[in-house]
């Protein structure tokens, strides 16, 4: 405190004041005259008024160039924001109010941290255009790319960043796809040239040289196209090899079973006969379609073809054999006997050459195999119905049985048998109507009578329907028969008491009518044979031969729901 007076009191000793008061003293010592001492004192005047011209003059021009700074500030953060998208900034003050520097310096903190936002931001905008420019590049294929690209700074805003980042996503999903495609089509090309037994690595650079490398692999539309073509290349070189492959593994397969070459032998060509049904796609395994592999199948089936015609006479009863298997399962009856003396005959005169006898028989086998399917639809039904009537018997024999119903062991099986059994043989009408219509169908389209085993077909379906037709007046004169002798007990019971037992209820018993075996439907003259059928077997001719023609069950005809448990039968609650 003291030295502030002090200072205080110098200053006051050094005002304007205080100074003239000391030039008068001194003018009055010296004895200045009134003239000069005005002559000076408006010198002095004149002094200070320049002093305080300058002192303004400066002020002026430093107010100025505040204002200019300010509004120089003003106009730069305006563009800051505009710039950056942003319609105001948080350490902008709302209402300006004070002097100009308390103005400048409330606007300087927001530029300062709206350059800083500026530069984060032309940098965010100039690395995603670069990221862009670069994936475009790897796309195209060019390499040409500017590490730093100009950048818009007019336009800096968080929307247009967000277009340019959307872009980049675009891209670099475009990218991540074309990368995983192009690696598919590497491992497509492996595998390809694993199986093929070719060089990948030479192949894959033929390509394109950054494929055979870990980093930097091209994905560029050249590239993808040229991977393409090579993986459509390979596919097909594949397909042709393969079928060649299979064309030689069959022909090597008919050679070994007409020669019955043994196992051991065929063995050592297992990776040929491999792949002889399999689809290109299953063809995986390393070297499957070689060139040397197919070289060697082809000797191989050449060595073969040379054995082949020392061996003829067993070759051509092998077909033989095989056409006669075609027509056994086919129920065609031929004359096997005449068939080998005529093959005898021929290769003994050699009056055909081997080639032409075996395209010959094979040209058979090929008629048989289509003889056979033409014929397979009706044997199929032939089948079901057989199937069918054998069901019907052993129903009729379930029908008969009075213990069916009882709690023995396996009781239930029987019973669910019993309805399936219901429900298959009830579609037997239906079944022979419809071999009827096909087997006429096939005769009229081929103008040949259909025979099974050497039966024809409509004769055996004519006979049953008549033995059908039989059965069914038989099974309703025993129905009526049934229902007269429960009439006839009803009354008898009713006659012998007055009032119904509460006990017995009237109508509850059980009467049991006579049932026939079926035996008497058919005559022993008759051709299909009942009790063969009913066995499971067939026929025998007097010769002591098998004959294998169809024959009928012993019941051809199921009976109806109604018929299986009388009316007045207890049906039970379970099986």
């Amino acid at each position: 405190m003291a030295v502030t007076s002090a200072q205080n009191t110098l200053l006051g000793e050094t005002t304007c004041g205080s100074l003239l008061q000391k030039l008068q003293e001194i003018w009055d010592e010296v004895g200045e005259s009134d003239e000069e001492r005005d002559k000076m004192l408006l010198q002095i005047e004149q002094e200070c008024l320049d002093v305080y011209k300058n002192k303004v003059e400066r002020a002026t021009k430093s107010r100025a160039q505040l204002l200019q700074a300010l509004s120089d500030a003003k106009l730069e953060l305006s563009k800051l924001l505009s710039a950056l998208g942003e319609k105001s900034f948080v350490g902008i003050p709302e209402k300006t109010s004070g002097t100009i520097k308390e103005e400048l310096a409330a606007i300087a903190p927001a530029l300062e941290q709206l350059w800083k936002q500026k530069e984060e931001r032309v940098k965010a905008f100039s690395d995603a255009q670069y990221q862009i420019q670069k994936i475009c590049g790897e796309i195209a294929g060019s390499l040409n790319i500017s590490e730093n690209p100009a950048v818009e700074e007019s336009n800096l805003s968080l929307k247009k960043l967000d277009e340019y980042h959307s872009q980049l996503q675009e891209l670099q999903k475009e990218k991540s796809d074309r990368l995983h495609k192009v690696l598919e089509f590497v491992s497509t090309v492996h595998d390809l040239c694993a199986v093929l037994g070719m060089d990948f690595y030479s192949t894959i650079t033929d390509v394109h040289p950054s494929l055979n490398d870990s980093t930097g692999v091209s994905i560029s539309n050249e590239t993808l196209s040229r991977l393409a073509k090579t993986v459509s290349g390979l596919k097909e070189e594949k397909k042709q090899r393969l079928h060649k492959l299979q064309e030689l593994a069959t022909q090597l397969i008919d050679l070994w079973n007409l020669m019955d070459t043994p196992i051991d032998e065929r063995r050592l060509f297992d990776h040929v006969t491999c792949n002889v049904s399999t689809s290109i796609d299953e063809v995986t395994v390393a070297g499957a379609v070689a060139l040397d592999l197919i070289e060697q199948a082809e000797v191989e089936v050449e060595r073969f073809d040379q054995l082949k015609a020392s061996r003829m006479k067993e070759i051509a009863f092998k077909r033989q054999g095989e056409l006669e298997e075609i027509f056994a399962h086919a129920h065609i009856e031929i004359d096997p006997e005449a068939a080998r003396e005529t093959i005898m005959e021929l290769i003994d005169s050699a009056g055909v050459e081997p080639a032409e006898l075996l395209a010959d028989m094979d040209n058979q086998i090929s008629k048989a195999k289509e003889e056979a399917l033409s014929r397979k639809d009706i044997l199929d039904k032939v089948e079901k119905w057989m199937s069918a009537c054998e069901e019907e018997s052993w129903l009729e024999d379930y029908n008969r049985d009075e213990n069916r119903y009882n709690g023995s062991r396996g009781a239930h099986l029987n019973l669910k048998r019993a309805e399936k059994g219901r429900i298959l043989v009830n579609k037997i009408p239906a079944m022979v109507e419809t071999m009827v219509a096909k087997t006429r169908a096939w005769e009229e389209e081929r103008g040949l009578q259909f025979a099974y085993d050497g039966v024809p077909l409509l004769a055996m379906l004519d006979e049953y329907a008549m033995l059908r037709q039989e059965r069914e007046e038989e099974k309703r004169r025993m129905r009526d028969q049934k229902k007269y002798n429960e009439l006839q007990n009803t009354e008898q019971e009713a006659s012998l008491s007055s009032r119904p037992s509460p006990a017995r209820p009237v109508g509850t018993k059980k009467v049991v009518g006579p049932r026939t075996n079926g035996g008497a439907n058919g005559t022993p003259g008759r051709r299909l044979s009942l009790n063969a059928h009913q066995n499971g077997s067939r026929s025998t001719t007097k010769d002591g031969k098998r004959d294998n023609r169809p024959v009928a069950p012993v019941n051809y005809v199921k009976e109806d729901a109604a018929s299986h448990v009388c009316s007045t039968d207890p049906v039970p609650t379970s099986p």
